[in-house]
């Protein structure tokens, strides 16, 4: 490849400035030709001090054929003879102001390039100016240039076009060669001039594609040079990743490697394919009907780590249940890299979580247990079953367990875009979610909660509801987790919190605030009793958000802060009244006295919403009156 580099030739207002740089490319090797034959009628017979005699000559209908063509380049003094043909290619670069100049791009703008064609035995290149160019082009750009370069190699800089000879010591051309002149077919046939010569057929024979000629290369599987007997020696892709496609099981041969599997596992055993995935005879409990029957593991930390309970907590509950994958030590400290720090995804009281890479390259959370006494275990126990029985998009999958290892294990399916107070209480605030994002995860984890509070086979109250709990996907979908604090009878709500950390963007307990705003549930009810709500919730909020709705919002999330429990809604009642909360039409809005009683119902009349239809739960939304009518209602607990 050939670049041309110029700001002398500059496209300005009003005039073209251009310069063009020819490549003459000039075929096959100088031939001086005397002979004493002559020429055809009407042809030129002379090239310099050299005769040009038939079949040989300088023009079409001179020559017996194209390979006996002779090129006169009479720009020599005295011209001389080439044999072959001329080929010129240019590339035409124009700039008239340094500003134009596009750092990296060699496309026309300070910088050309052009290909050199295959073929070339003789490389001339040069550059012409073809307009005067004014004193401030000169100013930036002294000189130009033009130089043959490996495709790829040279990146184009503006400091160039001040400096290019400093700063550009070196320019890599690559050379092609070939031997000989014949293919390698003939070259084959007198074996004791051909030069592919390593024993037991490690090289292969390449036909040049850039004339004529051969070139040995080792065969695949080996490395090293085709042109010594024993130049080319076996690869081990076994020792280097980045050859090796296996899956699990790498065993090298001459010249090749096989893929296989550990036993207990089937697949094609390439990382690139099906992978490696355990047999469901070794790998696989099902409990169905009361029917619960684990694998026999380690008896020790089977015990230990509360199979039994768990074998007892999965039959008393008497429905199907989704298969639950049981998994080894020695296959989870493989995925986690023997539990790296690197891999660490988070850190809480329970436990910490690791990224974890399976055989079949599925990515899980893993999450590794602190706890042995035997209250803890428990916990443990309950969770696996609670989560067992859970199939929902917004609640995170629980894909299996480890229970032969000192510490239990939980292996989920890998979530990838952090937790919602990540999001919320970034210190930057650069990642905040904007308020209609916000509310659908209020909606969604609303939903969640309430399937397993009423829907679910059995009634499973998440005690521990946070932001920290709540993943989120690449498309910000939430996902509830860490049921370590559920049970199956209905305990204390904590989704008002949650609510009230996405109106205000504040976190639910905080030494950093003053004592009156540390608890943010008693600052949330004590500022909405003084009309001082929208004081406190957060601006971005304020600013996406429609009043009304953000006042109805809040008037829930005081409710589902109240004391009694008896007095809360259910969380079937909180989705329903989100959803419907949700609908309302957003409006931007700006208000002199957030803290006025006087806040106004921007939508112009007054917002009614019903859902649901016949011989279903519906609930319809009156907001001048404030308040939602539920009908057909169970409480869900």
């Amino acid at each position: 490849m050939c670049y041309g580099r110029n700001a002398q030739a500059t496209l300005a207002i009003g005039s073209w400035h251009k310069v063009l740089l020819p490549l003459i490319l000039l075929w096959a090797t100088k031939a001086v030709v005397v002979v004493n034959a002559l020429p055809l009628k009407d042809c030129d017979d002379q090239c310099g001090n050299v005769t040009i005699p038939y079949p040989f000559g300088t023009r079409e209908g001179c020559y017996m054929n194209e390979t006996f063509l002779i090129t006169c380049n009479r720009t020599y003094n005295p011209p001389l003879a080439f044999m072959g043909k001329n080929y010129t290619t240019g590339c035409t670069a124009l700039c008239d102001d340094e500003k134009d100049v596009v750092e990296g791009s060699c496309f026309g703008i300070g910088c050309c390039q052009t290909i050199i064609p295959k073929g070339v035995v003789d490389l001339q290149y040069q550059c012409h100016v073809f307009q005067r160019t004014t004193q401030a082009v000169w100013d930036f750009n002294p000189c130009s240039y033009a130089f043959v370069v490996e495709e790829g190699a040279y990146n184009f800089s503006k400091q160039d076009l001040r400096d290019f000879r400093n700063r550009t010591i070196k320019t890599p051309v690559v050379l092609n060669w070939a031997i000989g002149d014949q293919n390698c077919s003939e070259a084959k046939k007198d074996l004791q001039n051909y030069a592919c010569t390593s024993k037991d057929n490690r090289t292969v024979c390449l036909d040049s594609d850039n004339g004529k000629g051969y070139y040995c290369s080792c065969s695949k599987g080996f490395e090293g040079n085709p042109y010594l007997p024993d130049g080319c020696q076996d690869i081990d892709e076994c020792q280097n990743a980045t050859l090796s496609l296996c899956a699990q099981k790498c065993t090298n041969y001459n010249g090749t490697y096989e893929c296989s599997c550990e036993p207990g596992y089937e697949g094609d055993a390439k990382s690139d394919g099906t992978g490696c995935r355990r047999k469901p005879s070794t790998l696989i409990v099902r409990v169905a009907l009361g029917k619960g029957k684990l694998m026999k593991l380690k008896e020790k930390f089977f015990e230990e780590n509360g199979g039994f309970l768990l074998q007892q907590q999965l039959s008393r509950h008497n429905r199907s249940v989704e298969t639950t994958q049981i998994f080894t030590a020695e296959e989870l400290k493989k995925a986690t890299n023997n539990y790296h720090e690197n891999r660490i995804l988070g850190q809480g009281g329970q436990g910490t979580v690791y990224k974890g890479i399976l055989p079949d390259n599925r990515i899980v959370a893993i999450k590794k247990s602190k706890i042995l006494d035997q209250s803890q275990v428990e916990q443990f126990i309950n969770e696996v079953s609670v989560l067992s029985q859970v199939n929902h998009r917004n609640v995170v999958k629980l894909l299996g367990c480890c229970l032969e290892t000192q510490v239990p294990l939980l292996v989920y399916e890998f979530v990838t875009n952090g937790t919602l107070f990540e999001h919320i209480h970034n210190a930057s605030h650069t990642s905040m979610l904007p308020w209609p994002s916000l509310l659908q995860i209020a909606v969604e984890t609303a939903g969640a909660l309430s399937y397993l509070h009423s829907a679910a086979s059995t009634p499973i109250i998440h005690r521990d509801i946070k932001s920290t709990n709540i993943l989120l996907d690449d498309k910000y979908t939430a996902k509830v987790s860490d049921f370590g604090a559920s049970r199956l009878i209905p305990l204390d709500q904590t989704f008002g919190v949650l609510l009230a950390e996405l109106l205000t963007g504040k976190k639910a307990f905080s030494f950093d605030r003053p004592e009156e705003e540390r608890n943010l549930a008693m600052y949330f009810v004590s500022s909405m009793n003084e009309n001082h709500l929208f004081e406190i919730i957060d601006q971005q909020v304020l600013n996406e958000g429609n009043a009304e709705q953000l006042k109805e919002i809040a008037m829930l999330t005081k409710r589902c802060l109240g004391l009694k429990g008896d007095e809360r809604p259910t969380m079937k009642e909180v989705a329903m009244e989100l959803e419907g909360l949700k609908a309302m039409e957003t409006h931007s809005w700006m208000k002199g006295n957030m803290g006025s009683e006087e806040t106004e119902n921007l939508l112009g009349k007054p917002y009614d919403a019903c859902f649901g239809g016949a011989n279903s739960d519906s609930a319809c939304y009156d907001s001048i009156n404030d308040q939602v009518i539920i009908s057909g209602l169970d409480d869900g607990r």
